[in-house]
Formats: C-alpha cells, structure tokens, sequence
C-alpha cells in the first residue's frame, strides 16, 4: 500500500514539473503594453474667403420729379417671364438683361423678341451655367462656386460664346451667379475687358418675394438706383409685384436707361 502511495506521489510531481515546462513564460513576465497610437490632428480647414456684393450707381439726372434709374434683369435658368416681358415691350421701357447660356438655349422666342427691339434692351453676360464668379472653392447660398481662376474664366467665357452663337452683339458688361466675388476674381474679370454689374436696389430678393414687397421695394427707386430682379421665374409671386412697379415707376415720372447709357459708378473696382 505505501509502495503505491508513494508511486502515485512520484507520478503527480512528474507531471506537474512536465506542466511547469511547458507553459509560456509570458504568464509569468511583466505585460508588454502595446503603444497607443497619437490623436491624429485633424487637417487645417482652408479659411473661406472674403465675399463682396458690388453696388453700383448711375449718373443721376438731378430733376426733381424725374428720377433715372437702371433697370437690370438676370435670366439665370428657366423660363422667360412673359409678365414682366410683356410690360417692358408694351410700356417702351428700356432695361439691361443678363442671360446665362442655358437660359438662352430654353427660351429662344424671347431671345427673339429682344433682339426685335434693340431699342429696348442690351443683352448682357450672366456666364456659362449660373456658377458663382469666385475663384476659391466655397458655397453661396447652396451652390459650389467656380473654385478656380481657370473655371471663373470659363464660367465667363462660355456665356459670352453662347450670346454670340445666339446673334447677340459682344457683351461687355457681366454678371455672375449670386452677384458675389471674391477680389481676385473681380481683378481677373476686368482683366478680361469686363466691367461688373452690382446694384443698389434688390428689387425681389432672388424672385423669392411675394408681389406686394417686391412692388414696394422696385417703385422705391430713387434717382441713380440699378435695380436687381428676376425675368426667369414665371410662376413666382415676384413677377407679378416686377411689373406691377415698372408701371408705378413709369407713372411717377421715371427716366429709365439701359447700363450702356450712361455713366456708372461702381464699388471693389467693379467699373474703374
């Protein structure tokens, strides 16, 4: 019996000295700690660059009673307005319109009907496809803006290809999408022999306000005011409020003159 106990107790050492021999001696040395990657700084954000909104003013007339004012148009996308249209042809009511290439390409009866009248209107560069004239990449109002001075010159250059091919006289006057720039684009434009259109009377906020203030806001021109609206949204309330004040206006006495007319004044290096 104690040769058996024995021969058990020898055996249990055996195998527990085998076990010890075989076990990673990891368990029994200090953790390596694996090294804890640094935070990743997050790239510098570009800054946004410094946006301008030109005014622009005309020669005033200094008649009491007789105020001159510009009437400006931008024909960005979509469909003439024939309200508006309708009123400049019938009342002889000249004004200075903007076009884009693809509003040209969508509404070649009313390219025919300012051609018909040259009396009336000067046909003008609002550019290529409605693309802000600012040669940082940005946003403005929800739309990317050219990003580059090689896309501004080409937003610039295929609008007033596209009045060409359409039969339009050679503009010299533009325009771009929003009406904001940066400075450099400002600079690149005239460089390329263009004077840029501002404002001073925001007549329908973007054809995005009802008729009554609109009409409120357009027959407030005073003497030596450009206004700003909209003839390519038909089936917005503004419209009704444009045409509406080209009557007021007229009834009040108002001279009205295209840009090429008269003498301007604009703000940012915009006309000098």
């Amino acid at each position: 019996m104690n040769r058996i106990l024995l021969a058990s107790a020898f055996l249990l050492v055996s195998i527990s000295a085998a076990f010890a021999d075989e076990i990673p001696s990891a368990l029994s040395a200090p953790a390596v700690v694996s090294p804890v990657p640094a935070a990743i700084s997050p790239a510098p954000k570009t800054p946004a660059p410094k946006l301008v909104e030109p005014h622009l003013h005309i020669a005033r007339s200094n008649i009491a009673g007789h105020a001159r004012v510009a009437l400006t148009f931008d024909a960005c996308m979509g469909q003439a307005d024939e309200r508006i249209l309708s009123t400049l042809v019938r009342e002889r009511i000249p004004a200075t319109i903007f076009v884009t290439a693809r509003w040209l390409k969508r509404n070649p009866a009313a390219v025919a009907v300012f051609l018909q009248n040259p009396d009336l209107f000067e046909l003008e560069n609002h550019g290529q496809n409605h693309i802000p004239a600012v040669d940082t990449p940005t946003l403005i109002y929800g739309i990317a803006s050219a990003g580059s001075p090689q896309a501004v010159r080409r937003e610039v250059e295929g609008g007033a290809a596209a009045m060409l091919a359409a039969g339009i006289p050679a503009p010299h006057w533009f325009r771009g999408s929003t009406a904001k720039y940066d400075l450099s684009a400002i600079g690149e434009i005239r460089a390329m022999g263009y004077r840029i259109a501002g404002y001073s009377v925001n007549g329908d906020g973007g054809s995005l306000l009802g008729a009554v203030i609109t009409e409120k806001r357009i027959a407030s021109a005073k003497d030596g005011d450009v206004v700003i609206s909209h003839i390519n949204q038909p089936t917005h309330a503004a419209g009704a409020g444009v045409a509406k004040a080209l009557v007021d206006l007229k009834a009040k006495g108002t001279e009205f003159v295209r840009l090429e007319d008269v003498e301007d004044t604009g703000d940012d290096k915009t006309t000098e």
